[in-house]
This record gives structure tokens, C-alpha cells and sequence, in this order.
């Protein structure tokens, strides 16, 4: 992708669907059919897509991963006992804890008041029992989510080093990756805490290529970084990466080596959102996670399916991928036209960042008025949105059947419903 994902401040299935539905959905997707509406027509399928959907695919995983980033303590006010209260802890595998910081080569703590050190009383802790100043007590999120385990024994725990404003620092990381692989795993396995984690995560945005920074560390150094830290974290230990969704010709998936680099993963999270937004204030108005392509898309390669059978032709393993989905909309005003492809004079107005809101507040604020690629859109006002519902969730997780993945994972929590609408809609 082009632009900061997920608004990254260091601070700050369908239930019960049936069996022919989902056959039936399944078999819409796996033809390409791909329409706006009420206005567009189905655009014709590529032949990698067409290949990476003729075989067979094995069955399909049930991991859900949600991230819960370290900053939405602040102005958010997203803590861990809402995990809990919204129903989302029963239905969740893995928790992503976002994030942990790369400096001098080395990974590092990147908040800790957040992380371990902020007291909860007892109104406001998983488990009505309010933190300790005792000496070597431990509070923060890391406490919270002990807590949280302790209700969930299935539950895991992933550490996630890096994202968009973070990744500046793999690159020097990349130059030791045993040295750095060994920081990590000191870090992670931190006697304070070393429960609460059951592995390490990477979101290097991106490998040998452009994200926040430029980075030019060769076609390689992903796998060596991968390689390094699964020979530390050894197998007991999940190993699991954040990665480029761009499948255009000669973009991001081709400046690093993740066929190679996936043998030492347990699974890979290819960020299959924020493909387009009002980072080009003008437009064309799009979808910002498209399941496929659609006439009239922006860019070629910029869509789900493209996305997984890109990796898929590159050799990833259907089930060491997992779809992602967005908890949040992208959005630009100035905008008349209805259907997408329209101009736009700018961002839309967000709470914490212009462009961007998250679907709790968007589901009412600008409500859906039409789907495009597999995904939804809102016109209201000036404003154009994009934006996945519980309808479109359940396309995509249809697909995600279909194509024999490891799961589904999701960016982030807090953009949820405080009864979890968007998850239950995965699982």
C-alpha cells in the first residue's frame, strides 16, 4: 500500500449462514463478478486470479486476530476489559499487541506506561481487582491481558514490533539479524511478563521498499530477519509477519523475498486495506479495501484477490495467510458523485485523523448507500466513505472459505462496536 495504514500514533462469518449461501457467494467470488451499485458491470477476471482459483483448496483455518494498539488507552479510551464486555475475547484466537519499537537494531519498548506501568482500579480491570504498587507488581496492558488469558486459556498473546511510523528502524535491524533476533526474544520473554506473550509479530513496512521511509535493504533481508528470529523464538513460539498487500506489477510484494521468508512464519497478515484514500485528495473515490477488482478501479493489483493469489502463485501456502479486514473507514469530501471514481477537493473530516473514522461511528454517522469489489460505500453530503458491514464481511469470509486460508485478521478493536458487530460477523 501507498500510505500510513491504520493511524499508527506511538501515543496516543456471517453466524449462522448457511451452507449454500456461503457455496453460493463463494461461487460469485470465484467468477470474478465484481459490480457497483447501482451503477457498474462485472469486470473480467485476470488469469492470476483465475489460476489461483481453479485447484481445490484445502480447508480453510478459523484463527481470528485482532489488533489491540498500546495508544488506544489515551484519547480512545479502548482498555483491555473491553475486550471482554464487547463479547470479542470469546470469539478471538490471537490478540496482536501494537507495538513494540525497532531503535539502534534492537527491539524496544514503545510505550511503557501504557505497556506495564498504568494502574487499574477495579471498575476498570478485566477481573474487578485493582492494581498494586507493590514492588514488582505488574500493571499496564500487559497485567490486563495476563488477566484477560486467565478467562481465555486459549487465548494468545502476540508481541507486534514495528508498524508505518516504526518501521524506520528494521533496516539497521536487518544488518544483525541475530543480534536483533536476540533483543527481541530478551524482550518478549522479560520475566516481568513473559507469560503474557506466546510469540513475536513483524510489521516492517516495507522490506527493500518505500513506506514511511525509503528503505533499501535488499531483496533478502526479510528472510534472513524471518529466519533469524524463528531459530531464536524456536518452534513453541509463534513467528507471524504484517505484510505488503500490493500486487501490481513490480510494486512491494516484488522487493522482497516472501515466498522464501514463509517457511518461517506460522502465518502471514497481507494488509488488505487501505489500498486507496485521500492521501490523493482529489480522487477518484474507491474503496479502500476491495475483495476484487472492479471496472474502473484506480490500480491495477489493488485488491484482495489479487493480493492472495499473487502470494499464492509466489508459493506462500493458502493456510499461512490470513485475510485482512478493516474496523475503520477511509474517506474524501468535495464529492458529488455517488458511485465511485468520483473527484474529491480533500479528506474527509475524522475524530482523530482527517480521512479516517472507524465503523462504530460511521455505520450511523454516514450510513452505507451502495457495494463495489465486495465491499461497501457511502455517499452522504459531501462525503464519500468506504467501509466494510457485517454483509460485506461475510462476502469476504466466504471467500476466505473458499480459498482454503488460515483465517482472518482485523485493524483494529477499538474501531468495533461496544457489542462487537464486526466480529461476530468473522466468526
Amino acid at each position: 500500500m501507498l500510505r500510513p495504514h491504520r493511524m499508527r500514533s506511538p501515543r496516543r462469518v456471517i453466524a449462522a449462514a448457511t451452507a449454500l449461501c456461503t457455496a453460493a457467494l463463494a461461487g460469485t467470488l470465484l467468477a470474478g463478478q465484481a459490480s457497483a451499485h447501482p451503477a457498474g458491470a462485472p469486470a473480467k477476471q485476470n488469469p492470476a486470479t483465475a489460476a489461483a482459483t481453479s485447484a481445490k483448496p484445502a480447508a480453510a483455518g478459523s484463527k481470528v486476530v485482532g489488533y489491540f494498539t498500546n495508544w488506544g488507552v489515551y484519547d480512545r479510551n479502548y482498555h483491555v476489559k473491553n475486550i471482554e464486555t464487547s463479547g470479542s475475547a470469546a470469539k478471538l484466537t490471537h490478540i496482536n499487541y501494537a507495538f513494540g519499537n525497532v531503535q539502534g537494531g534492537k527491539c524496544a519498548i514503545g510505550d511503557s506506561y501504557a505497556d506495564y506501568d498504568k494502574a487499574y482500579t477495579a471498575d476498570q480491570s478485566v477481573d474487578g481487582q485493582a492494581d498494586t504498587w507493590d514492588n514488582g507488581a505488574l500493571r499496564g496492558n500487559f497485567n490486563q491481558l495476563r488477566k484477560l488469558k486467565k478467562l481465555h486459556p486459549n487465548l494468545k498473546v502476540i508481541w507486534s514490533f514495528g508498524g508505518w511510523t516504526w518501521s524506520g528502524g528494521f533496516g539497521e535491524a536487518a544488518r544483525n539479524p541475530a543480534a536483533f533476533a536476540q533483543s527481541c526474544y530478551d524482550l518478549v520473554e522479560d520475566k516481568r511478563w513473559a507469560d503474557v506473550f506466546d510469540g513475536i509479530d513483524i510489521d516492517w513496512e516495507y522490506p527493500n521498499a518505500c513506506g514511511l521511509t525509503c528503505d533499501t535493504s535488499g531483496k533478502d533481508a526479510f528472510t534472513n530477519v524471518m529466519k533469524a528470529l524463528r531459530a531464536k523464538f524456536g518452534q513453541n513460539n509463534l513467528v507471524t509477519a504484517a505484510i505488503t498487500a500490493d500486487a501490481s506489477a513490480g510494486g512491494k510484494m516484488d522487493a522482497a523475498d516472501y515466498k522464501g521468508a514463509a517457511q518461517y512464519v506460522d502465518w502471514y497478515n497481507p494488509m488488505t486495506y487501505d489500498y486507496f484514500g485521500a492521501w490523493d485528495a482529489k480522487g477518484p473515490t474507491a474503496p479502500h479495501s476491495p475483495l476484487s477488482s472492479y471496472n474502473g478501479i484506480p490500480k491495477a493489483g489493488f485488491n484482495t484477490t489479487d493480493t492472495i493469489a499473487k502470494l499464492k502463485g509466489l508459493g506462500v501456502p493458502a493456510n499461512k495467510l490470513l485475510l485482512g479486514i478493516g474496523f475503520y473507514g477511509r474517506g474524501w469530501s468535495g464529492v458529488t458523485q455517488d458511485a465511485p471514481g468520483g473527484t474529491a477537493t480533500g479528506a474527509a473530516p475524522g475524530k482523530y485523523e482527517a480521512g479516517i473514522d472507524d465503523y462504530k461511528v460511521l455505520k450511523s454517522r454516514c450510513p452505507a448507500t451502495g457495494k463495489v469489489g465486495g465491499t461497501a460505500y457511502a455517499k452522504c453530503g459531501d462525503q464519500w466513505w468506504s467501509y466494510d458491514t457485517p454483509e460485506t464481511i461475510g462476502t469476504k469470509m466466504a471467500f476466505k472459505d473458499a480459498q482454503g486460508l488460515g483465517g482472518t485478521f482485523f485493524w483494529e478493536l477499538s474501531g468495533d462496536t461496544t457489542n462487537g458487530e464486526l466480529i461476530k460477523a468473522i466468526r
